[in-house]
């Protein structure tokens, strides 16, 4: 039987290289996202690698939209192995004192609604697949609270830490394992607008790093590739750090 692997937010960054380390590992890959133009681009590259893979364009925030999609994924396929909640992002910084409602919605969504919507209308699939995984998307801020204008992010990723371990007791009698990443700083397009705009703040990142540089979006996949392999079989309800010691600084 064919595994399969659903991942959201995959059209580039973390998900993608996620696609490429599960492709690579066997997986047919099933990549979300809702940028056409750069779903191409990702699919290009999955093919030139010879890993199987299928887009769904959906908005993992809109609910309807969700359950539309799975409409038409359990119509193809009747069993998810890896369900990758990894869509997500700051969507801006405010201070709670002026910060609008609109955008406290907004991200909250994106960054905790969202991995609800996916997950319920997954666990079905993952049911039958007899030893399925969960991997959800905390962040080094999920501990520290954010830096200046992140404490809605912050708060929503604190919150994924307790739906992880909560979606892990609730589903170990269905053989389905989950498990978090909370990744640091990485050098992804998530990081871009400051990059361009600010070029020595997202050089200064490094400083509070302990190993002086930034992550790589394959080294969040590969620890995500462990976890939801057999070399992790007695994991569940954990959240991997993966930030080259950024909390110590």
């Amino acid at each position: 039987m064919t595994k399969i692997a659903l991942i959201t937010g995959a059209t580039g960054g973390i998900g993608l290289a996620t696609a490429k380390a599960l492709g690579k590992a066997g997986y047919k890959v099933l990549i979300n996202g809702i940028e056409d133009e750069n779903a191409k681009i990702a699919q290009k590259e999955l093919n030139d690698l010879d890993i199987e893979n299928e887009y769904f364009h959906f908005d993992v925030t809109n609910e309807e939209q969700v359950k539309e999609a799975f409409t038409n994924i359990k119509e193809k396929y009747k069993h998810i192995d890896v369900l990758v909640n990894n869509a997500g992002g700051l969507g801006g910084r405010h201070l709670f004192e002026d910060m609008p409602t609109d955008f406290y919605k907004k991200v909250m969504s994106l960054n905790l609604d969202s991995v609800f919507y996916v997950t319920r209308e997954a666990i079905s699939l993952l049911k039958n697949s007899g030893n399925a995984s969960i991997i959800n998307f905390s962040s080094n801020a999920g501990w520290n609270a954010g830096g200046p204008g992140a404490g809605v992010y912050a708060t929503a990723k604190g919150a994924i830490i307790t739906l992880t371990r909560a979606l892990a007791k609730e589903l170990a009698k269905y053989n389905i394992r989950v498990n978090g990443v909370a990744p640091g700083t990485i050098d992804t397009p998530f990081h871009q607008l400051t990059k361009e705009t600010n070029p020595a703040l997202f050089e200064s990142f490094k400083n509070n790093i302990l190993m002086k540089r930034l992550g790589d979006a394959s080294e969040v996949a590969s620890v995500i590739e462990f976890l939801v392999s057999d070399k992790a079989s007695f994991i569940t309800g954990e959240i991997v750090q993966v930030n080259g010691g950024q909390d110590f600084l």
